[in-house]
């Protein structure tokens, strides 16, 4: 790629009557004026959802102006793309990146790992923990985050976040008062801006929750034109299993009227493996009976999550960390534990399939079997003993590769990240998906790949004027080497930036250049537009 920057370019073939049109020439002797601030020249453009084609993007201030054959105007940066993939910036919905985006460091808010695989968009918010104070995250208060982030996010109130703020981490329903206040949570959180309800049932205290308290609060974020967004109450055998819990989402859908989206879509676990094929005809049969859902999912064989919430029964964690270590030390309660613990275990595949990603240096980026080797013991006293110490990260590698061809093949589920420390998800999700899915093994093309990473994702939130590269869009835009794009991260080295993408432009901005960043944040907060009438006037 040879980038000519730092003076004024002429694209060739320019007209003097095309440049008096745009008013470029302002008097005799003067310099003329560049038509677009930038031009990526000659690349392969995939525009989204449709046919690819070799051409020119044209941008002026934050918006495409032009796309097709080559652009006849002036420049103010010329970018030769020839060679490269040009396509609209990725688009992640389901982050756990919110603590980056609201750090007080700005090379943080800059979310590199999402820059360097072109993802310019991100939700957060997910799995229910996001926060009630939606203005707050989003930055739209005097005392809100500030406004200097890398890429452009949108953010969901979090089911687990209101829940516990009026109940608190028990086990038992709310009162009627109790409802009656997480309603009005969200209803104020949906008119700050929230995309919708998200919610983690499978983590307690939302694992608390029934139905029907889910439901009541998913009516109020539906009312404001909102969707519902979750992690279901079980991916695999702990309770009601998967095929339950698809239906459960799907009823709570149906009950509130809301557009149901699945988060991070799987089956997992030894026990549900095979599956994928039943949970499709189940979703397929909602959709063709009328019911709006899609889902996302990461191309990774290894899900992520909490040591506990991974092999601890719910009913140990009622009250929160405390009363769980309490418990630990109760002969009664651990006897009462120690089988289901050890159930949890073989449905995850057993020590050798569970790698402590985060915590204690001394048990990090090893696997269960690994550590109660060492301590000379059994995995599950071994992993009662990492939690004693603190609560950790963990990979469990529990998903077969059949699975995830299946789901990714259906054209109703999007591409994302679940991006969260110490997993390579977070650095190389859509240069994976690109790189095993499309390139090596062939599961999908490169021109699905990208629809599921842009437009369909943004058809889907309601993000107008995002996801496709046409006039009058965001310039969100994004130019790899479909040679090297791929990533780097690995579950022994998770934190590696991915390589071959050349080029990042959010919001008119080159955040990346040449393969290098810039160090330029030109993000946004993206609050959803409520629903006509629903929320007091401003």
């Amino acid at each position: 790629m040879r980038l000519l920057a730092a003076r004024r370019v002429a694209a060739t073939g320019i007209a003097l009557a095309a440049t008096l049109a745009a008013g470029a020439l302002a008097k005799p002797g003067a310099h003329p004026q560049p038509e677009f601030d930038l031009i990526l020249r000659g690349g392969t453009i995939y525009p989204g959802e449709a046919p690819p084609y070799v051409g020119d993007v044209a941008i002026r201030g934050d918006r495409i102006v032009y796309t097709g054959p080559k652009a006849t105007g002036s420049a103010a940066r010329l970018i030769d793309a020839r060679g490269l993939i040009v396509a609209p910036g990725f688009i992640d919905p389901h982050t756990h990146a919110g603590e980056a985006l609201t750090s007080s460091d700005p090379a943080a808010r800059l979310v590199l790992p999402f820059l360097t695989q072109g993802v310019t968009t991100a939700f957060i918010g997910v799995d229910g923990g996001g926060s009630a104070d939606v203005a707050g995250t989003l930055g739209l208060t005097q005392a809100g985050t500030p406004r200097d982030q890398g890429i452009n996010f949108a953010t969901y109130v979090g089911f687990g976040a209101v829940r516990s703020a009026v109940v608190g981490n028990a086990d038992r329903a709310p009162s009627p008062a109790e409802l009656g206040q997480m309603q009005t949570l969200v209803s104020e959180a949906m008119c700050q801006g929230a995309l919708g309800l998200s919610t983690g049932l499978f983590y307690a205290p939302q694992s608390f929750a029934g139905r029907d308290e889910v439901v009541a609060l998913s009516r109020i974020a539906a009312r404001h034109g909102g969707l519902y967004d979750s992690h279901i109450r079980d991916e695999a055998s702990y309770s009601i299993g998967l095929l339950g819990a698809v239906d459960e989402t799907l009823a709570i859908g149906r009950e509130a009227g809301i557009p149901v989206h699945f988060a991070h879509i799987k089956a997992l676990g030894i026990d549900v493996q095979g599956l994928a094929p039943q949970v499709i005809a189940r979703i397929t049969a909602a959709q063709a009976a009328g019911q709006v859902v899609t889902a996302d999912q990461y191309p990774w064989s290894a899900s992520g999550t909490r040591l506990s919430a991974a092999l601890i029964p719910r009913w140990a964690q009622d009250g929160g960390r405390a009363a769980m270590l309490a418990r630990f030390a109760d002969e009664a309660a651990l006897a009462r534990m120690l089988p289901e613990i050890t159930d949890n275990l073989r449905r995850r595949g057993g020590p050798a399939a569970i790698l402590i990603t985060s915590g204690p240096r001394s048990v990090s980026r090893k696997t269960l079997e690994a550590i109660a080797r060492e301590q000379g013991t059994d995995p599950v006293t071994a992993a009662i003993a990492v939690l004693k110490l603190d609560e950790v990260g963990i990979a469990s590698f529990n998903q077969s590769e059949a699975d995830i061809a299946a789901f990714m093949q259906q054209s109703w589920v999007v591409t994302s990240s679940d991006a969260s420390a110490g997993h390579p998800r977070y650095y190389g999700s859509f240069a994976r998906k690109y790189a095993t899915y499309v390139k090596e093994r062939k599961v999908i093309d490169l021109r699905s790949f990208i629809a599921a990473s842009t437009i369909r994702t943004a058809r889907i939130f309601g993000l107008t004027g995002r996801g496709e590269l046409k006039p009058g869009a965001f310039a969100d835009v994004i130019a790899f080497d479909p040679a090297r794009f791929a990533p780097r991260a690995d579950y022994a080295q998770p934190a590696l930036f991915s390589r071959g993408m050349q080029v990042v432009v959010v919001n008119g901005q080159l955040a990346i250049e040449d393969g290098q960043p810039t160090g330029t944040a030109a993000g946004r907060p993206l609050p959803r537009q409520p629903k006509a009438g629903t929320c007091p006037a401003p």
